[in-house]
């Protein structure tokens, strides 16, 4: 038997083609697009900085490979309980504490001067990081009807690549002005700003003072989608939805990490890019992913046009952006830089366009009890193949100095991971839990 729909729904009423629905959800968006930014400028600051702590502290590239496995398995294990945290508390709250932990845990790396006091500060950084993403998909089920949600997603996932742009431009001017230990500071004011304004602006929206009815039954226009019984995480790994959207995450989200931990290393390896130089390609490549994080958004809209279902358009456009990135496999043997920076920002596109819809997989195949949940299952397998990608990294690149693996394999993981959505969750079946 279907979940029952929460109380405290409002009836749902048909909304009229062409009335105003109100903007306040958007304006929540706003402020996951925020916060994404901060959680990402705070994650890129290391990879910036790695030429530099390769000299002021003798960090090699199999240290470098475990600093960021210290990272990734701290983020995987924090996943695990982080969306359970958010499923508990709420958004409002949990969103609060998540924040706060990964910003002091940022600001932390201004203290470290060894190898091993970095894998400390990443291992505390990767735990308070590993909420945000289920935090977000959380409050965009919480504020969107499905039709919006890939949207909405895309959105707020293109502040991963605001806060990426956004940290080639202000490490290396604090670095080159200050030292590498304020830059790591840098970014505190800004989630301390972003804590007071979630806590006043913030609340579901059955509770929003300024939210219009209209708009309120627009977000309920799918009622019995937006709430369902609540559900242990360890219940949640019997279905196979849970381990389709789990096993996608895990061939994936590697890849982005390699392009956030490794792209600054690649351009100064292969093309000699020093810390004033890095800001350029790097800005270019991330703008071209934040394109890609609101197209791939937007994209399943034409697909449903073309008369194709909810489910069958989000395939489309995930099948659309996993073919963009197989020219990657060819960057390796790419002498211009330019040529490099184009094919990497058709890829960090794809992947960004690719990642709004996988994500919106999650609230598609399960009721707004168990999103949180289940991102966190998700982002915890996504993390551990990040961490044994880091693991791979770190060897293969202090071996061979080559990055050519390391670009197969970014170049062939969206199709296989593809294949297994479809084999284990054909049509993106909805779970119905038993009451």
């Amino acid at each position: 038997m279907a979940g029952k729909i929460a109380s405290d729904a409002p009836a749902i009423e048909e909304v009229e083609p062409g009335s105003r629905t109100g903007r306040v959800r958007w304006t929540i968006c706003a402020m996951l697009f925020v916060a994404t930014s901060i959680n990402y400028m705070d994650r890129q600051v290391i990879s910036i900085l790695k030429p530099t702590l390769e000299h002021s502290i003798g960090m090699t590239e199999v240290n470098y490979g475990y600093i960021v496995d210290a990272f990734q398995i701290a983020y995987a294990l924090g996943l695990l309980a982080a969306g359970r945290f958010v499923d508990r508390v709420g958004t409002r709250i949990g969103y609060i504490v998540i924040m706060a932990v990964w910003s002091l845990s940022a600001m932390g790396h201004a203290l470290a001067n060894t190898v091993l006091e970095f894998g400390v500060a990443r291992f505390s950084l990767g735990l308070g990081e590993s909420g945000n993403f289920p935090a977000a998909i959380k409050t965009v089920a919480e504020w969107f009807p499905q039709s919006e949600r890939s949207l909405a997603t895309g959105l707020f996932n293109s502040g991963a690549n605001l806060g990426a742009i956004l940290a080639p431009i202000i490490v290396p001017w604090i670095t080159l002005r200050y030292g590498w230990h304020a830059a790591f500071l840098a970014t505190g004011v800004f989630s301390a700003l972003w804590i007071l304004w979630w806590y006043r602006n913030y609340r579901k929206p059955s509770d929003h003072p300024t939210l219009t009815g209209s708009e309120l039954r627009h977000i309920y226009q799918e009622a019995a989608a937006q709430m369902g019984p609540s559900v242990h995480w360890r219940r949640l790994v019997g279905y196979r939805q849970t381990w389709a959207f789990s096993i996608a995450k895990f061939l994936t989200d590697p890849i982005w990490w390699f392009y956030l931990f490794w792209l600054p290393s690649y351009f100064n390896a292969r093309f000699h890019l020093d810390l004033s130089h890095l800001g350029l390609p790097l800005i270019i490549v991330y703008n071209a992913s934040a394109v890609g994080s609101i197209g791939g958004g937007w994209l399943p809209a034409p697909f449903r046009r073309l008369g194709l279902s909810a489910t069958g358009a989000r395939l489309c456009a995930m099948l659309l952006c996993a073919c963009m990135v197989v020219p990657i496999f060819v960057v390796i043997n790419i002498q211009s830089e330019w040529a490099a920076i184009a094919l990497l920002s058709l890829a960090a596109a794809a992947h960004q366009g690719w990642s709004a819809n996988l994500f919106t997989t999650a609230s598609d195949m399960f009721p707004r009890s168990a999103v949180g949940s289940v991102t966190g299952i998700g982002g915890m397998a996504g993390s551990a193949g990040g961490a044994l990608l880091a693991f791979y990294a770190g060897h293969i690149l202090q071996l061979t100095h080559s990055y050519a693996s390391l670009f197969a394999i970014a170049g062939s993981a969206y199709l296989l991971a593809l294949v297994v959505l479809y084999a284990l969750a054909p049509g993106l079946k909805k779970v119905e839990f038993a009451v």
